[in-house]
């Protein structure tokens, strides 16, 4: 990373502390919600009338988060890999982030497609489990095709996403084992079921999600490779604290553009499963574990 990137991200800080300058840092840009899987905790796929973005409509939508103050951007869907406008797929949406001027991309997939030599800075795998437990949130076979492609795809900064729900809690520390003794995962980044209307029954209880967050957190005190920081992860214990989400700008598949998570909108924000509202928040207090977590995971070596 260049030293005017890496200056540019206390300066952030500092406007956003004191200030009070309400610029997100990082931007989730849905460019599709075409995806080949039906999985049971999706709220966003859409197998009936699929939308794709244009490949001019995605490049102003980066030129808008980019002036916002957004210097990371996250490519998701539906599946990013299905994406292609004109024989330009999501790989070119990569480099026209950077050549506008994001530091670094990262492509959210379910790894039910090959994707080798992508060009995004960090793939983040879908991974809900191991074996069964990965299926019985995403479909039969999921997980055989998930293990060949992510072995297949040579990148050298795939971290595995995994959302824990009432059907595969069972499995959090036979995942975090399993990346721990991967040769293509370099860390697990682990979340909870948000109960997005019609999704509600897959959310842990409110001591079981406490039980697990303790679980988390001794296997991170292990040195095991974990992407979430301790502080983050307590934060999310009881969800007792003020929340920073405006860190994150959100631009969905249909163009509709949010200032922070959709949760907000939806009124689930007191059930929030997603643990970067957690890292945000310890990011504002600047708490020493998550700066570093956050330099390893978007600081390019």
């Amino acid at each position: 990373m260049k030293l005017s990137q890496l200056l540019y991200l206390p300066l952030w800080w500092f406007r956003a502390k004191f200030l009070g300058r309400r610029q997100p840092l990082q931007s989730v840009i849905f460019i599709s919600d075409r995806c080949n899987l039906s999985c049971k905790h999706c709220s966003v796929y859409n197998h009936k009338a699929p939308l794709s973005k244009s490949y001019e409509q995605v490049k102003e939508e980066l030129d808008y988060c980019y002036s916002l103050g957004s210097r990371f951007v996250d490519f998701e869907g539906g599946e990013p890999f299905l994406w292609e406008d004109q024989g330009r797929r999501v790989d070119d949406l990569c480099e026209l982030a950077r050549k506008i001027g994001f530091f670094s991309c990262t492509i959210t997939t379910n790894a039910q497609l090959p994707f080798p030599n992508s060009k995004a800075d960090s793939i983040w795998v879908s991974l809900d489990g191991v074996g069964e437990y990965h299926e019985r949130v995403r479909g039969k076979g999921t997980f055989e095709r998930l293990e060949k492609n992510v072995a297949a795809s040579g990148h050298p900064a795939l971290s595995a996403n995994m959302a824990i729900n009432t059907l595969n809690v069972d499995s959090v520390e036979a995942a975090i084992k399993y990346v721990k003794d991967s040769p293509y995962f370099q860390k697990i980044s682990l979340n909870f079921h948000t109960p997005f209307p019609g999704t509600e029954s897959l959310a842990l209880s409110p001591e079981k999600r406490k039980e697990v967050i303790d679980l988390i957190i001794s296997y991170k005190k292990k040195h095991y490779p974990i992407m979430n920081s301790i502080s983050g992860l307590k934060y999310m214990r009881d969800l007792n604290f003020k929340k920073v989400c405006w860190m994150s700008n959100f631009i969905f598949t249909d163009g509709t553009r949010c200032p922070e998570c959709a949760g907000s909108v939806s009124g689930v924000c007191d059930k929030c499963g997603f643990c970067m509202a957690g890292e945000e928040r310890a990011i504002m207090n600047l708490k020493p574990d998550t700066v570093l977590a956050g330099m390893n995971l978007r600081v390019k070596k």
